[in-house]
């Protein structure tokens, strides 16, 4: 690993987990003290995160990592979930595609699907889907998130409502160790909820650095879903879990 993308991952482990010390940094990332007490110094500078008394802390109120930051991170695993979820998807089918960086990795790749009719509020996943030469496509409009490139809140909900897909394939901000899923803001769950409650199909994609993360907002559970997508499996109680509640577990 790069000192950029160690730095990467320490801004969102941060963001996503709250307060850090530097020893705990350091076991985390295998490297000195030193070494994170420099990578702090850097990122704080950038205005990244705040340092104090040796603990590396969040901004308040501050949301998500910006897009771009999270599609550097565990950019490998989100392929191979993309790649996964891929083998769910069949020609003439109807797809409702969420928001995050792990659906924009799966909409790069379904050129390859004849005659797909995909509904999406995700503005990243159309940059690649408008290159698709067999594919209706329909997004959102209301008001964008400029910072995401994306349609949440009640624009988003009343679109997905009007519609009905065979598949609904969303992502979410983190999961905790019991399964239970979390988002950053309300207006993103909404619109992920309107888009699953319109699906025949449930997907999930998770990648690993979800994994053991929280945020503000509760966003259900991992057994609500049809097919769990995971670059890395779950602990050995939530496989079991999955499994007594018939969810279909890719990994």
């Amino acid at each position: 690993m790069t000192a950029s993308e160690r730095r990467q991952q320490i801004v969102v482990l941060i963001n996503q987990s709250g307060r850090q010390n530097l020893e705990q940094l350091s076991e985390r990332f295998n490297v000195s003290v030193q070494t994170i007490r420099s990578d702090i110094r850097v990122l704080a500078d950038r205005g990244l995160l705040m340092r104090r008394h040796g603990v590396a802390a969040p901004f308040p109120g501050r949301e998500n990592v910006e897009f771009d930051q999270r599609q550097i991170l565990n950019r490998t695993g989100k392929r191979i979930i993309a790649q996964h979820c891929l083998e769910l998807i069949s020609d003439y089918q109807s797809l409702f595609l969420g928001t995050g960086t792990t659906v924009e990795h799966l909409a790069a790749l379904i050129s390859i699907r004849k005659g797909v009719r995909i509904m999406t509020n995700n503005l990243h996943a159309v940059s690649h889907l408008c290159h698709h030469p067999d594919c209706e496509l329909i997004i959102a409009g209301g008001v964008v998130r400029k910072r995401d490139q994306d349609v949440v809140g009640g624009d988003a909900l009343r679109f997905f409502s009007r519609f009905r897909a065979d598949i609904g394939i969303v992502s979410v901000g983190g999961m905790s160790r019991d399964g239970r899923l979390y988002d950053y803001n309300t207006d993103e769950v909404m619109a992920r909820e309107a888009l699953l409650e319109q699906s025949r199909q449930k997907v999930l994609l998770l990648d690993s650095s979800k994994f053991d993360t929280e945020a503000s907002c509760s966003a259900g559970h991992l057994t609500e879903f049809d097919v769990v997508v995971m670059d890395q499996p779950p602990g050995a109680l939530l496989r079991s879990e999955l499994s007594a509640a018939g969810v279909r577990l890719i990994c």
